[in-house]
């Protein structure tokens, strides 16, 4: 079900410049595969899971399922709870250049939203991606990441990235979509979305 309580209040008037938009949902709800969907449809998609990922892969640390959460916050704890958006931010603005929509797929806290959304003001949104704590448990389950673990730790994950501010993320988000059917229902919803936002008349989709 694609959530547009606030579609009727964008202006209809025509995309003229870039819309940057993040998306945020707890772990197993389906951002990965959202940000694929619209990936596929030419739009340029900047992972901060992949941030972190990478950063692991850096300093040489195995990637076990709790690491990834450990390196996470150990980057907050140094650098601030915002150094990711601030690390990914100007590469979006290059990627504004030449695109009319770019996707940050992996939100999570609100210092993040706050580095976003004062950065690109009235040309930011929200989405969330929503779907039942068992439905999200066993999607990580069968999707063979490193960082998913047992039951134990992916309650850890959750109160780790609740504790960021992602549940506040996800109930303020300007869209929603909710993701517990097949990924066929996932698409039509994604792309549905994407070709409002695109047109900039989400009245179309009420």
């Amino acid at each position: 079900m694609l959530n547009n309580r606030y579609f009727h209040e964008v202006s209809t008037t025509p995309v003229t410049m870039g819309k940057v938009v993040a998306v945020c949902g707890m772990p197993g709800s389906g951002k990965g595969e959202f940000a694929k969907i619209i990936a596929n449809q030419d739009v340029p998609v900047r992972s901060m899971g992949d941030m972190v990922r990478a950063e692991v892969s850096l300093r040489g640390l195995d990637p076990s399922p709790n690491i990834f959460g450990e390196v996470a916050a150990d980057l907050r704890a140094i650098h601030g709870e915002e150094v990711l958006a601030v690390r990914l931010a100007d590469e979006v603005d290059s990627l504004l250049l030449t695109h009319a929509v770019v996707l940050i797929e992996g939100m999570r806290g609100t210092a993040e939203f706050e580095i976003f959304s004062n950065r690109w003001q009235v040309d930011f949104s929200s989405m969330a991606i929503v779907a039942s704590k068992d439905i999200r448990f066993t999607r990580t389950q069968s999707r063979g990441r490193s960082e998913d673990g047992d039951y134990s730790q992916f309650e850890i994950r959750e109160k780790r990235e609740a504790g960021w501010g992602l549940i506040d993320l996800i109930n303020t988000a300007d869209f929603t979509i909710k993701n517990e059917s097949s990924l066929e229902d996932l698409t039509y919803q994604s792309q549905s979305w994407l070709s409002g936002l695109q047109k900039n008349d989400f009245g179309t989709l009420i």
